[in-house]
């Protein structure tokens, strides 16, 4: 297992246009595309930002995993994804030290990534999603 970078940082938003507002005329950053995830009940605005990207995450439905995340914790970083060269093999490596995951097996993430998450007990209280991305 390699972890290769930071790929993006999830920052959870009640109002995703409201939280645009600061990333784009504050900083200058631009969105570069957005994306549902039906089963996941999450909309995702995408800023990238060298090698990875920022993702503004907005519930669809009131409870669904970001608005849970919000009404416990508020709005913030809810994430940070690590790129992983081969996800399956990293799932295995974590699994065998005795590692608490959330998913065993790879699902769809936004921008087309296979994406696990790690239990944040594991890790501190940090939720740790590990990414894998098609580079070819």
């Amino acid at each position: 297992m390699k972890v290769l970078h930071i790929d993006h940082i999830g920052v959870a938003a009640k109002e995703m246009e409201e939280v645009l507002k600061f990333f784009t005329e504050k900083l200058g950053m631009v969105v570069e595309g957005y994306e549902t995830i039906e089963d996941q009940a999450v909309r995702v605005a995408f800023l990238p930002l060298g090698e990875g990207e920022i993702e503004i995450l907005e519930s669809i439905r009131p409870d669904g995993p970001i608005a849970r995340f919000i009404e416990a914790r508020g709005e913030g970083i809810q994430h940070i994804a690590l790129r992983v060269d081969d996800l399956e093999e990293a799932l295995r490596t974590l699994k065998a030290k005795g590692v608490r995951l959330i998913d065993e097996t790879p699902r769809r993430g936004a921008g087309g990534a296979r994406i696990a998450f790690i239990h944040p007990k594991e890790t501190h209280g940090v939720l740790i999603e590990l990414c894998e991305r098609d580079t070819t």
